[in-house]
């Protein structure tokens, strides 16, 4: 399934499944928020194994490690052996961390609570009245 002249970045980023759209993936390579070695890539920039690609997601930046090329659009189970994601673990973590505080900082104004949420500051003040 190799391709031996290599495939583009913007197709390739699509192929492994880690842009929905190839048109969103050039647009990301056109905004600097892809990069290989460091150095930011135009979406014609040709793919070859042993790449590491660091993708911009703020907080943190993903990085994987080009395995194998494919410019065919894959099912989810075979990416793996196209592509393996090397970020280190604490990166993850920070990245987890920062979703977490962001979904318990709610923005005033962003209407009612809904049922889940209502529940969870309930609970949170009958914890607190109990104390």
């Amino acid at each position: 399934m190799s391709e031996q002249g290599g495939t583009r970045i913007d197709k390739y980023l699509w192929a492994v499944r880690l842009f929905k759209t190839r048109s969103l993936a050039a647009e990301a390579c056109k905004k600097g928020k892809v990069m290989i070695d460091g150095q930011p890539v135009k979406s014609s920039r040709m793919v070859k194994i042993g790449d590491v690609i660091s993708i911009k997601e703020p907080p943190i930046v993903k990085q994987h490690k080009v395995i194998d090329i494919s410019g065919k659009r894959m099912g989810a189970k075979l990416t793996p052996g196209f592509i393996e994601e090397i970020t280190p673990e604490e990166d993850k973590e920070f990245l987890r961390l920062t979703q977490m505080a962001n979904k318990l900082n709610r923005p005033r104004g962003m209407g009612r609570p809904t049922k889940r949420e209502r529940r969870d500051l309930d609970q949170l003040f009958d914890n607190a009245d109990d104390s």
